[in-house]
């Protein structure tokens, strides 16, 4: 027996029993801890972005300065401002972290690589805009100080994209051109060349002026091919 201290009376082990009882009852007690738990994750969550973050934007910059071959890892590490077991505990080597960025271009090329209903290769435009936001990441990865390194694939995704363009393309009744992969072949060249140069050295060309050169080079041969597929004469040389 003991004395509440408003004068009342009661038994200890009871009031044991019911403090204990609260917590299982309302399950408040765990509820906060699973919500603290669940934002200490997204609290690290965003604490990884942020230091690979840190650390594929370091590489780029490099990059940029002194080419990938010339890069190391310690580099790396002093201009992202970790530690090298910070670095390695996200990253096994400056390769690694280049294909971290190299992730990064692929969800940009993919977003820009959907195909626009009646139109040929209606993805160069939004490609180029793309691009135009990020020159920098491009210009790192694929142009002449990167190396070389991600470019084979890079050169396989657009080709995914243009072979199946050009396969949507075939009018019903029709067959694919001749040399299907060659054609893919010529128009990846084309474009990856382009969208080096413009990040290298395109000083005030804009995305649009971009597409138009693209468009201008590439579709009239490819729009040539398709119709040779369906069966429709090509017109004479120098004809209109």
């Amino acid at each position: 027996m003991f004395v509440m201290a408003d004068g009342s009376t009661g038994n200890i082990g009871v009031v044991v029993r019911f403090g204990t009882g609260v917590g299982k009852a309302s399950g408040k007690s765990g509820g906060r801890s699973a919500d603290r738990q669940g934002a200490d994750r997204r609290v690290g969550d965003r604490r990884v972005r942020r230091t690979r973050q840190a650390v594929q934007r370091a590489l780029v910059e490099l990059i940029l300065e002194k080419g990938y071959d010339a890069v190391t890892v310690t580099d790396i590490i002093d201009r992202a401002d970790v530690g090298r077991s910070t670095f390695y505990a996200h990253f096994t080597d400056k390769r690694d972290v280049l294909f971290g960025n190299l992730d990064e271009l692929v969800e940009m090329l993919k977003a820009g690589s959907g195909p626009a209903p009646g139109r040929l290769f209606g993805f160069s435009l939004p490609l180029f805009e793309h691009v135009g936001e990020h020159r920098d990441l491009v210009r790192a990865l694929l142009g002449r100080r990167g190396g070389g390194v991600v470019v084979p694939r890079v050169e396989r995704i657009l080709t995914g994209s243009v072979r199946e363009e050009l396969l949507a393309a075939v009018p019903a009744g029709g067959r694919p051109p001749e040399g299907l992969e060659l054609v893919a072949a010529c128009v990846v060249g084309a474009l990856t060349a382009l969208l080096v140069r413009w990040a290298e050295d395109g000083g005030t060309a804009t995305a649009r002026g971009m597409d138009a050169v693209f468009r201008e080079v590439v579709t009239p041969g490819v729009e040539a091919l398709l119709a040779r597929g369906a069966g429709t004469p090509l017109p004479e040389a120098g004809g209109r």
